[in-house]
């Protein structure tokens, strides 16, 4: 029998989320670059952005060639453009104190392909990067990380937002964040959830 999704928030109506979405309006304008491996995932948060933040950019490739019309729009652009990368070139978000209207572009994918997608696209070089001063672990415990300062595109954003403009009420991304979260947990085997339990993290 095929599934039955909402036509809303496009989730399957068993997992509905529309509870929890209250779409917000930004000043700053944000681009995701989405390797195509996260398109389909269960567990993508950049979803649940779109659903929050109607008004933002999500681009989905790898290569520099699949994100040719990216390039142009930033080209034109006279917004001040930051990506969203820590590197050894990187500076916190307050040492570069953006602007609230700025553009910020972040790359959606593990560890290992968002540091390919980088690497494949040099034009990014051009732009400044910016890192977040991590100082909690990331709720996003349904999926595993290798690093401890991994956070979820949800959560990167959602704080980057707050750095930018401490008037931006991000509670709506998080509300619908640890909605998708509790409903995961709750689907899950009691042994299954246990693995997810590990790093002293709690699990509802």
């Amino acid at each position: 029998m095929a599934r039955s999704y909402c036509i809303y928030c496009t989730y399957p109506i068993s997992a509905c989320l529309c509870h929890a979405v209250s779409p917000i309006q930004i000043s700053t304008e944000v681009v995701v670059m989405q390797h195509p491996s996260e398109v389909n995932h269960a567990k993508n948060t950049v979803r649940l952005m779109q659903l929050v933040i109607p008004q933002m950019q999500v681009l989905i490739g790898e290569a520099s060639e699949d994100f040719i019309e990216l390039q142009a729009y930033l080209a034109q652009a006279t917004k001040p453009i930051y990506v969203v990368y820590p590197s050894d070139n990187s500076v916190s978000v307050s040492q570069a104190n953006p602007a609230n209207n700025a553009i910020i572009i972040l790359i959606d994918g593990t560890w290992r392909k968002a540091y390919k997608m980088l690497q494949s696209n040099p034009w990014l070089l051009d732009y400044p990067a910016i890192h977040l001063e991590v100082e909690h672990a990331s709720n996003y415990i349904i999926r595993k990380a290798k690093r401890p300062d991994s956070l979820s595109t949800l959560e990167a954003t959602a704080l980057l937002l707050s750095s930018l403009d401490t008037t931006c009420d991000t509670t709506p991304l998080f509300a619908a964040f640890d909605a998708m979260v509790q409903h995961r947990l709750g689907a899950m085997p009691d042994g299954v959830k246990a693995r997810y339990q590990s790093n002293n993290k709690e699990v509802k």
